[in-house]
């Protein structure tokens, strides 16, 4: 395993922190615009802006990895689908153990 550019787990409330780092954030995907960005809901309920092109369909959850632009945008470098059910709330707090007292178990 790579561990020479780690991406932080986050959220849409966690993102604001990490701007500039590389991230991975689970969203549930809403809506396309179709000219390289998703709307998806994040698993603290919150909006995000994944800005890039999807390498092909969608699943209702999906992983993106890469860089965070802005406190509500992520730049995605990679798209993993995650299926169509997720436990939101267990990712969610998977996010809060990785940015808190635990960190330092999560690469």
């Amino acid at each position: 395993m790579d561990t020479s550019n780690p991406a932080v787990f986050v959220n849409a409330e966690l993102l604001r922190m990490h701007v500039g780092r590389r991230v991975r954030a689970v969203i549930q995907v809403l809506r396309s615009d179709g000219g390289g960005s998703v709307i998806g809901k994040s698993t603290d309920e919150q909006q995000l802006v994944i800005k890039g092109h999807p390498p092909g369909p969608l699943s209702t959850f999906v992983e993106v990895i890469g860089i965070a632009d802005s406190n509500q945008s992520i730049q995605a470098e990679i798209w993993n689908n995650f299926g169509d059910a997720l436990d939101t709330a267990c990712y969610n707090n998977v996010c809060q153990l990785a940015n808190g007292d635990f960190k330092h178990l999560f690469i």
